[in-house]
């Protein structure tokens, strides 16, 4: 009844909208009666919070449950809170849960424990992170999600927790590992940085490469200009600055390697606008289901490595070593 003769009225209002100069407040604008947007706001997809609040002009994100292929684990008790503040209650009888506390300074030394003691839900402590292990009403026994978990306090006797990271989600060499949240850290402020350039980062992912010696970290980057969906004409000396921002996120242990020369400069390679949806055709045709599907932060699969490789417009290295300024700034001082 609604779709049944042509509303030429209605396309031409759709298409002055999108014809503006900026899509700023573009879903309220198409959409004026639209109350939120429901949205994965933690973990990997933090990262899309600019883009999503540029482009819904004041409308809430909302976060409403924390879920995984392995079922319906939690919701969120308080959905207007603000992305950075959103917090899930377990609910008891989705599955049994039980957690491994998880100590960020010697997390090595306890995994080579022999024995690792489990808590229960109800002995959980605030503050304290845990590895989320569940069992399951269709047949997961003890299973790893592989998310890593803070709580930050509770609702009548079930724990709220934060989203911190995910376990296996790092790049490493020899000894030194770089975890997710690291990573997204330094990509935050290097969006930040190129965002005074008019560019946008439309996706992101990285890799290890160790044919050369020393080996080193490679971020692969799609980017595009604010007001256009085309990829831009890039100055080198932008995404030289953004590795070097990238590396002064990264530890002391990275930072360390770096000075000794066992890690070599991290290198951002750009590619080619739609490199990131083909890397998503690849990945649905090996079997992921696309409702479950978010991009890899960390590729390893050599065939998706060509993918990205094959779409590279620009390969750009870290100019400067991570620390330098500030060990330069501490020995003038001193003098």
């Amino acid at each position: 009844m609604i779709l049944n003769k042509p509303n030429p009225e209605l396309a031409d209002l759709i298409e002055d909208i999108c014809n503006a100069k900026s899509w700023e407040g573009i879903i309220k604008k198409l959409c004026p009666g639209t109350k939120c947007i429901d949205a994965i706001v933690t973990g990997s997809m933090a990262q899309y919070i600019p883009m999503l609040e540029f482009d819904c002009g004041g409308i809430p994100l909302v976060s409403k449950c924390y879920a995984s292929s392995e079922g319906l684990l939690g919701i969120n008790l308080k959905p207007l809170s603000k992305p950075c503040d959103t917090c899930y209650t377990l609910v008891p009888n989705m599955a049994y849960f039980e957690f491994l506390p998880v100590h960020e300074n010697n997390e090595e030394e306890r995994s080579k424990k022999e024995v690792i003691e489990v808590v229960d839900l109800v002995n959980v402590k605030l503050g304290q992170c845990y590895e989320l292990v569940v069992t399951t009403f269709i047949g997961l026994y003890r299973y790893k999600v592989g998310d890593i978990l803070k709580v930050t306090g509770y609702h009548n006797n079930a724990p709220q927790f934060q989203f911190v990271r995910r376990k296996d989600a790092f790049l490493s060499i020899d000894s030194e590992k770089t975890a997710e949240d690291e990573l997204a850290e330094g990509i935050l402020q290097a969006k930040l940085f190129v965002g005074q350039f008019q560019l946008q980062l439309v996706d992101y992912t990285s890799a290890v490469d160790i044919s050369l010696i020393p080996g080193h970290y490679i971020l692969f980057w799609e980017l595009k200009m604010e007001e256009s969906s085309k990829s831009p004409e890039l100055r080198p000396s932008i995404i030289e600055e953004c590795c070097y921002i990238v590396e002064q996120s990264l530890n002391f242990v990275y930072r360390a390697s770096r000075m000794g020369n066992s890690i070599g400069p991290l290198e951002i390679r750009v590619v080619k606008h739609g490199t990131f949806d083909a890397l998503m055709e690849f990945s649905v045709s090996k079997g992921f289901s696309v409702s479950q599907y978010n991009t890899p932060r960390c590729i390893k699969l050599e065939e998706a490595l060509k993918i990205l490789n094959s779409r590279v417009v620009g390969r750009y290295f870290s100019q400067q070593l991570p620390g330098y300024k500030i060990l330069k700034w501490k020995l003038n001082k001193s003098m």
